[in-house]
């Protein structure tokens, strides 16, 4: 019997599967379900900071941002569903119902939510806080050292005011992500969520209107996280959480050989069930015993490319193209 035990963010679980924030995880028995399955911690679904709007008194967010009267109300419904109390709530009895760790996940736009929700979080039990960092730029005099400036205060000033372990989720879309990561690393995260897949938008050219994309993964958008999970392991000093596109167990065993000590599944689970963390595991399971390995830590990083002799073939794509006879 191979051990699927992992460590991550301090914590000690059972598998390195992680059903990521959404609404599998808005209720206890859906957790339940999760742990059952073999989910080896789950991330609860993302405390936004408009719901936190909706369940506070227009006093007391003192001018902050106002939204569109229509989205006012869409997220007021939200509030009523899952706001601030209710997901303090939902922690603390979802720590009692189940023994795999609960981090919970907060996003924010305004500066102070981010303080003092975290803070509300952490006094709730929860074993560890996902930042899900994911607004868009959208100011041109804004530059790009500004966004990262902005994305960095915003953790450092988190991980002063909380003790629990602090992890950041974050888009692939930056100059240099190697030195972003540096600098959440300095900034007190111990754990890196690669990547966040935004939600997509489509235009109705029938209706002339909005309407949106394809809300699911595909197993072909795993490559940018397994790209950057195997150049970051090894250069960075913090847990990595690979997420987007884990539809199989076989390519959760792809990303742990490229450092991560996680995986994140969600888009699988909503198309088939969450029973389907059973498959994965099973899969995990099968390619280790054929290779021969015990536990997870006999080949994790093994693929990485600070463990590599040809470090370059995992950044000249000429050179990955000459080696594989990719056209």
């Amino acid at each position: 019997m191979v051990n699927l035990q992992v460590q991550y963010l301090g914590k000690t679980l059972p598998s390195p599967l992680i059903v990521s924030s959404s609404s599998l995880t808005q209720s206890v028995d859906s957790i339940r379900k999760c742990e059952e399955a073999g989910a080896g911690a789950v991330v609860l679904k993302s405390l936004f900071e408009e719901q936190i709007e909706a369940d506070i008194s227009r006093e007391e967010y003192n001018g902050l941002n106002r939204l569109h009267p229509e989205a006012q109300d869409y997220f007021e419904q939200m509030g009523r569903h899952l706001g601030p109390s209710e997901y303090l709530k939902l922690i603390e009895s979802a720590k009692k119902a189940v023994k795999i760790p609960i981090f919970a996940s907060l996003n924010c736009v305004s500066e102070p939510w981010w303080i003092r929700y975290a803070e509300q979080l952490a006094t709730a039990g929860v074993d560890g806080i996902e930042l899900n960092l994911s607004r868009m730029p959208r100011n041109p005099a804004e530059t790009s050292q500004m966004v990262e400036d902005r994305l960095i205060r915003i953790v450092e000033k988190v991980t002063q005011r909380v003790s629990l372990p602090i992890a950041a989720k974050i888009g692939p879309y930056f100059t240099s992500l190697l030195h972003v990561a540096h600098r959440m690393q300095r900034a007190g995260v111990k754990g890196l969520v690669l990547f966040n897949r935004f939600y997509q938008l489509d235009i109705d050219p029938h209706n002339l209107r909005l309407a949106p994309g394809y809300q699911f993964s595909t197993p072909q958008e795993v490559y940018t996280s397994l790209r950057w999970i195997s150049i970051l392991s090894g250069q960075i000093e913090c847990d990595f959480s690979a997420s987007t596109g884990i539809h199989d167990g076989i390519t959760a065993v792809k990303l742990l050989l490229a450092g991560a000590s996680t995986v994140q599944v969600c888009s699988v689970l909503y198309r088939k069930g969450i029973g389907e963390l059973r498959n994965l595991l099973k899969g995990i399971e099968s390619w280790m015993e054929e290779k021969k390995f015990n536990s997870i830590e006999d080949f994790k990083g093994k693929l990485s490319q600070t463990e590599s002799e040809e470090p370059e073939a995992y950044e000249r794509l000429q050179y990955v193209k000459a080696l594989t006879g990719i056209s």
